[in-house]
């Protein structure tokens, strides 16, 4: 994959993330290229997102909600952990799936 379908990819990704803003800035380009320069692979990337999504659904009864993000350097410490796990692509499936649940019970609402 060459380096702007990389990036296209990425920021795709990021807009379609649960509490993401769908605004693309500069900033996110440019990380997004780092990222691609770095070496670290899309599905890396993928499940950074999937991670953090995941991580802020799951929340105390009662909390304050949470502020929409917007910047992909968000993500950034979660994709240094993902890079240095050892976790199985099966927990990122059963996130993604939860994910999906989740975004359907909050639309039937």
């Amino acid at each position: 994959m060459d380096r702007s379908e990389y990036v296209r990819l990425v920021l795709d990704a990021y807009r379609s993330t649960p509490g993401v803003t769908s605004v693309v800035r500069r900033a996110d380009r440019v990380l997004a290229a780092h990222l691609y320069e770095r070496g670290v692979p899309f599905e890396t990337v993928e499940n950074a997102f999937v991670l953090a999504a995941s991580r802020r659904m799951v929340r105390p009864d009662g909390a304050a909600p949470l502020g929409t993000i917007r910047s992909l350097a968000y993500f950034s410490p979660v994709i240094d952990e993902v890079l240095e796990s050892n976790v199985s692509r099966k927990y990122f499936d059963y996130l993604r799936h939860r994910l999906k649940l989740a975004s359907r019970s909050s639309q039937g609402q």
